[in-house]
């Protein structure tokens, strides 16, 4: 997320503001359909009269009774607002064609990038319409393969997930996590990769963390939070990470606590154990504001003490690898761009660190330590470039040897590696081609491919484009334009705008089969990189957080006015979409503009921006929104932008479906329950305004192939009805 700074006053949201306070309690309406059809009928909850006092201000919260989705007021809500909602989109005539076209594009062999562990490949494949991808091992790259874990046989429905895994040094075991119906806490269990077989070994209540294997392969070490209340766990606060290690062939009750901190409840602990054994070096983090601390233990001495070695959060330090005692750091300390600095753990003071590698214009994305070589993926505007240095000494500047040949506008992924390895792995992927897997022989700088897919469809009959826009505030932002070739610019094509812009995640080209569906039905895909990213360093970030949040509204409703100053569109053509903070995005810019768009898709989205913190891990966003209770000035922000509290009586707002999981313990659903209540209770429009609710699902990883197909045939539906989208099934080809 980055800043161009310009923090905006107050004042800014004083009739918002206003707005929100007067909180006007009402009735559900069923506005008659513009169309002819049967008006809708929205259930209408019960309301309550709880109130908040947040620093002398009272703010009543009507539909807090949704909070609890255990209890038989909200199971019977649910239960009859998808009865409005599915028969809807049962109905569009255009549901069935577009879900046989995902079905088709979606079936493609896909695979993950290899790595390489005690001597074998590991790599993830999916045949093409498999519910999860099976994990598979090879003893060389020209061996057979064989299948090591298939989490499609671990449930019938496929929402058991494999979340993560790693191998022990000598290649004899691996621990994997499991996560069931898409929830963030997940079990790690151990296999032996010779047999197949699994150890008795149990280890539960992870979240946020993975696992790292000490040099001698005996145990591991992970963090964990204590168990939660019973029927609370995906709604009970997190707090108290622990670090922890496991040794093999022992109960969890005898795992070792490595390190906790009773005084900083919202500490978090990731782990990882050097390449040559000798460290454990252990990140300290708070929040989802990249900023860290590091320590670390020396696994070689019995009984060595923890130590601090950056022991203040003020910037990001992501460990990169050690030469002996010097540990490289990619780091945006002193460089929001970042930059690669040399740390002699044996002369650890400020005035001895030494660059390695400098920050340049483009943005350091991250660096790997392969085949002694360094190689660094930068953002160019969002765009990927890489480059490979050479060292001669831990503590000296990097000398740079080359590039790595990307072709075009896309996104490079991988290069993991370690330092006597001789060769990586990585996938060039754009908007329209899910890329190709290349392997990279790292002294000679050659490439060749390793797995290519075959497609369905031909990625050359797409074009993307890159534009840039002035925000309100005159600040220029990068935006991704795709669609078919042979595109009219007459102001009449469906267009999609997607946008994220938060907590320094960087919206880069991606591909998806979803978007390929939609570009064949006759619609444009745009995706804005907005502040709040990380396209371009942390001041980019800044710029889209706390008292800055509104940076990144206005940066959407200008690329959707440029869009259609552009004329790729106008708004009864446009429709807005974004999952999680990008849910936020959307309920935001449909209350503040709800003139503009003409459809909208919150995915899991933040909607209670002044009860966020009190549910699972929601207290470490306050880094990127600020905490309403503790700071006044941060509660007057939040609700002056919170999609909950800014919904005003007598409004017709564009058609919108929210989408949200029953087992969603990231942005909990209440928030999208209580947006849609509301919702429906102030809108005055014929436009349909419903939420659908998936079973068995969460916050999106893990989610299995089949309720993917149907979520993405459901939105879409959903959009060729309220875009009044015309020949879509000619456009699919049915």
């Amino acid at each position: 997320m980055d800043p161009r700074k310009k923090a905006f006053p107050l004042s800014r949201h004083g009739a918002t503001y206003v707005a929100a306070l007067a909180f006007v309690l009402g009735t559900v309406t069923s506005p008659s359909r513009a169309d002819g059809d049967a008006p809708f009928k929205y259930p209408k909850p019960t309301k309550g009269t709880v109130t908040d006092d947040y620093h002398g201000t009272k703010i009543p919260d009507p539909y807090r009774a949704l909070e609890d989705p255990d209890s038989p007021e909200t199971r019977a809500w649910v239960e009859a607002e998808n009865k409005v909602t599915m028969p809807y989109l049962a109905q569009i005539p255009e549901r069935q064609a577009i879900r046989d076209s995902l079905e088709k594009y979606w079936d493609y062999e896909k695979y993950g990038i290899p790595r390489k562990r005690g001597g074998k490949y590991f790599y993830q494949r999916n045949d093409g319409l498999q519910n999860q991808y099976v994990l598979y091992t090879m003893d060389a790259l020209d061996a057979d393969e064989r299948v090591l874990l298939d989490p499609n046989k671990l449930s019938k429905d496929g929402t058991v997930a494999l979340t993560d895994y790693a191998i022990s040094e000598d290649g004899k075991w691996m621990a994997y996590g499991l996560s069931k119906s898409g929830s963030d806490w997940k079990e790690y269990k151990i296999k032996n990769i010779k047999t197949g077989e699994d150890l008795n070994d149990t280890v539960e209540w992870i979240k946020f963390s993975g696992a790292s294997w000490t040099k001698d392969s005996k145990g591991f070490f992970y963090s964990r939070y204590d168990e939660p209340t019973k029927g609370a766990e995906l709604q009970q606060q997190n707090y108290y990470q622990k670090l922890y290690y496991h040794k093999i062939n022992t109960p969890q009750s005898k795992d070792e606590l490595v390190y906790q901190r009773p005084d900083e409840k919202e500490w978090g602990f990731g782990s990882e154990v050097t390449d040559d054994g000798r460290f454990l070096i252990i990140n300290v983090w708070k929040g989802t504001e990249p900023k860290n601390l590091i320590f670390y233990k020396d696994l070689t001495k019995e009984d060595s003490q923890i130590v601090e070695l950056i022991s203040v959060f003020e910037a990001e330090f992501n460990f990169v690898d050690n030469v002996g005692e010097v540990f490289w750091f990619k780091t945006d300390f002193h460089t929001p761009r970042s930059r690669l600095l040399a740390i002699s753990v044996e002369n650890p003071r400020e005035q001895k660190w030494k660059e390695i590698i400098p920050q340049v214009t483009a943005t350091l994305q991250s660096v790997s330590s392969v085949g002694e070589k360094l190689i660094a993926t930068y953002l160019t505007d969002a765009k990927s470039k890489v480059a490979i240095f050479s060292t001669m000494h831990p503590m000296e500047a990097a000398h740079l040897d080359g590039t790595v040949d990307l072709p075009g506008i896309g996104s490079a992924r991988g290069f993991a590696g370690r330092r006597d390895d001789t060769e990586t792995f990585y996938s060039f992927s754009s908007f329209a081609d899910p890329g190709t897997i290349y392997r990279l022989d790292v002294a000679s700088g050659e490439k060749r491919e390793f797995r290519k897919p075959m497609l369905g469809f031909d990625p050359e009959k797409f074009e993307t484009k890159q534009v840039f826009y002035n925000s309100k505030d005159g600040t220029r932002i990068p935006m991704f334009i795709t669609h078919k070739k042979g595109l009219t610019f007459n102001s009449q094509n469906p267009t999609l705008l997607y946008g994220y812009g938060g907590f320094n995640i960087s919206m880069t080209p991606r591909f998806s089969v979803s978007n390929i569906v939609w570009m064949n039905m006759g619609g444009v895909f745009a995706q804005a990189c907005l502040r709040g990213g990380g396209e371009y360093g942390q001041e980019w970030h800044d710029a889209g957080r706390l008292l800055n949040k509104q940076n990144v509204f206005d940066d959407f409703i200008a690329a959707a006015e440029y869009l259609i100053k552009s004329k790729y569109t106008v708004t009864e053509k446009l429709a807005i979409a974004g999952g999680s903070n990008g849910g936020l995005l959307v309920g935001a810019c449909i209350t503040q503009r709800p003139d503009l768009f003409a459809a909208a898709l919150p995915a899991v989205g933040v909607m209670d921006m002044l009860r966020f913190p009190k549910f699972t891990i929601g207290w470490a966003w306050t880094s990127d929104y600020g905490d309403p209770v503790k700071e006044e000035k941060h509660f007057k922000n939040l609700l002056g932008y919170s999609p909950y509290h800014n919904l005003k009586p007598g409004t017709a707002y564009p058609a919108t479906m929210i989408t949200t999981a029953d087992h969603d313990d990231r942005v909990v659903p209440a928030h999208s329950f209580k947006f849609a209540a509301r919702l429906q209770e102030m809108h005055s429009g014929a436009a349909p305004v419903m939420i659908r609710i998936e079973t068995k699902a969460g916050h999106g990883a893990g989610k299995p192939t089949s309720k993917r197909i149907d979520e993405a045939a459901d939105k879409w539906a959903f959009l060729a009805k309220n875009l009044k989208m015309t020949n879509v099934k000619e456009h699919l080809g049915q």
